[in-house]
C-alpha cells in the first residue's frame, strides 16, 4: 500500500459545530463512500487547559489567542451550561486524507470559504468581531465549525497530543510505540519520576505510550533540552480528568 493511502489526520468538532447540530452533517461529508476516509479513532474530549494551549501553540501571543483557548474549551459556545463544552476528536486515514479533508472543510475564514467554495462546511460557520477591555475594535476571530490537520508533520503533533496510542487500534497507528518500564507522575504543572502526596500517575510499567513522549519524559529526567514540551506530554492524560484530582 502506498504511504499516501495510509495517512492520517486529525479532525475536531467544535463547540460552535455542536451547538448548532451540525455533527451529523460534518460526518456525512467524509464518509468512506464519498471519500474514501475511515474512521482510526474518535472521543469526546472536555479540553482542558493545558490542551487547548498546545493545541494553538503556534498563535501564543497574537490578540486573539485568549479567545481561541475560550472558544476550543466551550465557554463561549455554553457559557452557563458546561455539561456542553466539549469536542469531537476524530482520527482519519485514507488516501490523501490531509489533503482531501482539508479540501472538504474550506478556507479557515468563513467569509472566503464561501466566496471561494459555496458549500463546503466552514461556510457554514461565521466571523466575530473582536474588542479589547475599552471597547475598541482589535480583530476578528473565525467561528469555522471545524479543525483538520495542516500537513505531515502537523498531524503526527496533533494527533499525539490528543489521542493515547490506546485509543487507537494497533494495525492502524502510524507513529512508533513503546511500553514503559517507569513510572511518572504529575501535580501542580510538576511531573515527576518519583511519587508525592496527591500526584496521580499517568504512566506505569507496562503502558503502551508514544516513543516520542518517553523521549521526552527522559529529557526531562536528565535536564536536557526537549524536544518539545511536557505540556505536550501530560495533556492527553489529563483529558475528562475531574478538576479537582489534577
Amino acid at each position: 500500500m502506498a504511504e499516501q493511502n495510509r495517512e492520517s489526520s486529525l479532525v475536531l468538532i467544535k463547540p460552535d459545530a455542536l451547538k448548532n447540530s451540525l455533527t451529523g452533517y460534518i460526518l456525512s461529508q467524509f464518509s468512506e463512500f464519498h471519500t474514501g476516509l475511515r474512521f482510526a479513532a474518535l472521543k469526546v474530549v472536555a479540553v482542558n487547559l493545558a490542551l487547548a494551549e498546545e493545541h494553538y501553540a503556534e498563535h501564543k501571543g497574537k490578540f486573539f489567542y485568549p479567545a481561541l483557548l475560550d472558544y476550543i474549551r466551550g465557554y463561549l459556545h455554553y457559557p452557563d451550561d458546561p455539561s456542553k463544552r466539549r469536542v469531537i476528536a476524530i482520527l482519519y486515514r485514507g488516501p490523501n486524507a490531509i489533503k482531501n479533508i482539508r479540501e472538504i472543510c474550506g478556507n479557515t475564514n468563513p467569509h472566503e470559504a464561501r466566496q471561494q467554495k459555496p458549500g463546503c462546511i466552514r461556510a457554514l460557520g461565521t466571523v466575530i468581531p473582536l474588542y479589547d477591555e475599552k471597547g475598541k475594535f482589535i480583530g476578528d476571530r473565525s467561528d469555522n465549525l471545524i479543525h483538520a490537520s495542516a500537513n505531515l508533520q502537523d498531524a503526527e503533533r496533533e494527533i499525539k497530543l490528543w489521542f493515547l496510542p490506546t485509543d487507537i487500534p494497533p494495525i492502524v497507528r502510524s507513529f512508533p510505540t513503546e511500553i514503559s518500564k517507569e513510572y511518572f507522575y504529575y501535580k501542580n504543572n510538576t511531573i515527576s519520576s518519583a511519587y508525592t502526596k496527591e500526584s496521580f500517575c499517568f504512566i506505569a510499567p507496562g503502558d503502551i505510550v508514544w516513543k516520542s513522549d518517553m523521549k521526552v519524559l527522559r529529557q526531562l529526567e536528565k535536564g536536557k533540552k526537549q524536544d518539545y514540551s511536557t505540556n505536550a506530554v501530560i495533556a492527553k492524560y489529563l483529558i475528562n480528568k475531574e478538576e479537582e484530582n489534577i
